[in-house]
């Protein structure tokens, strides 16, 4: 069997790669280019992330390639960011990256060129069942990325191999130790999709007009200062609000955004009210499976990477839901991405459009 392992130059898909090959896969590394600008050093990230791919393919004995999306990222999920920021929401660009280049236009290529399947270094598992493919977390509770995978459907499931979701990271470190690939020891990255780490608000404000407005105190009404831009601001946000030694002393967070009078709403406090909500309304919900597994149950939900599973009751109503949390949440974010968990199977996901208070 044919498989396309999309390699980024880390470990995962370094590891993914070995693994599959180890098993008997015919196995081809491909790199994808999707971002080609120069980080605020003068350093393109993909330059030195191909050399990893390509030592460690060399390392593995597999043949390797690069192909070029970065056309595709910018139209399909770079323009959505910008347009999201620009809306004064906070949008997830993971998972559009995802659903609409690795697992869409990518596996798309891979096909094309006689693959059978797309593996990736995601830390998830799947099972099937008949013909379909439920979307499990990783082993590794601390890594698992199904938040990322949300917006996948059963026919990209059902090419999809991610060979360390059953795999603590620690035992993938080991293993790439084990076979000698470069990688073993390589920092994980962060930062944005396929942009990668950068000073955001710089970053962002090449592409977004300044647009300046009164940052409100939520309690009083009273302006405290000007803020020079919605999309520099996120919600429960403490850094870079820039107001100190008033009122009682305490910090000062991003509470609400209100982007039709362009006004920043913050509260003093860690725990302030302003911060809680008792759930939230999302659109656009993606049933990996198909459909909502009824109009109305109970489940778990995630609106935040790395954050621990809440309680809730589920409405469903055509691609929208309104989530009913057993306990009031701080700091759900419009534009970020809610996700439905039942057990260790991932629902789906859906943009956030406004938290319940």
């Amino acid at each position: 069997m044919r498989v396309t392992v999309g390699m980024s130059g880390g470990v995962d898909s370094s590891v993914a790669a070995w693994l599959l090959k180890e098993q008997g896969y015919d196995v081809t590394g491909i790199y994808m280019v999707n971002w080609e600008e120069e980080d605020e050093s003068g350093v393109c990230s993909a330059v030195d992330d191909y050399d990893d791919v390509r030592r460690c393919c060399d390392a593995i004995d597999i043949p390797y390639y690069t192909v070029n999306f970065s056309k595709e990222y910018r139209d399909r999920v770079f323009s959505v960011f910008l347009e999201e920021y620009e809306a004064g929401r906070t949008p997830n660009p993971d998972v559009l990256c995802n659903s609409e280049i690795k697992f869409n236009a990518f596996l798309d290529f891979a096909l094309k060129t006689d693959a059978q399947a797309l593996a990736t270094g995601h830390y998830c598992q799947l099972k099937r069942e008949g013909e379909t493919v439920s979307l499990l977390r990783g082993a590794d509770d601390n890594k698992d990325q199904t938040y990322f995978l949300c917006g996948l459907n059963q026919q990209q499931l059902n090419k999809a191999m991610f060979p360390v979701g059953g795999l603590q990271k620690s035992e993938v470190r080991e293993l790439a130790k084990k076979a000698g690939l470069p990688t073993a020891a390589k920092k994980d990255s962060t930062g944005i999709c396929f942009i990668g780490e950068r000073n955001f608000s710089r970053f962002i404000g090449q592409y977004i007009q300044k647009s300046v407005g009164p940052m409100v105190d939520i309690d009083t009404g009273k302006i405290m200062a000007q803020h020079e831009g919605l999309f520099h601001y996120t919600i429960g946000q403490r850094k870079g609000i820039g107001i100190g030694g008033t009122g009682s002393g305490e910090p000062w967070f991003v509470a609400k955004k209100d982007p039709a009078s362009g006004t920043l709403y913050i509260c003093q406090g860690k725990n302030h009210p302003a911060l809680y909500s008792k759930g939230l309304t999302a659109d656009k919900m993606n049933w990996i499976c198909g459909e909502a597994p009824a109009k109305s149950f109970d489940c778990t939900v995630k609106f935040r990477y790395r954050q621990k599973d809440v309680p809730c009751h589920v409405e469903v109503e055509g691609k929208r839901i309104a989530v009913q949390f057993i306990s009031p949440q701080r700091a759900v974010t419009p534009g970020q991405y809610v996700v439905l968990y039942l057990g260790e199977v991932c629902l789906g996901g859906g943009i956030i459009e406004q938290p319940i208070e």
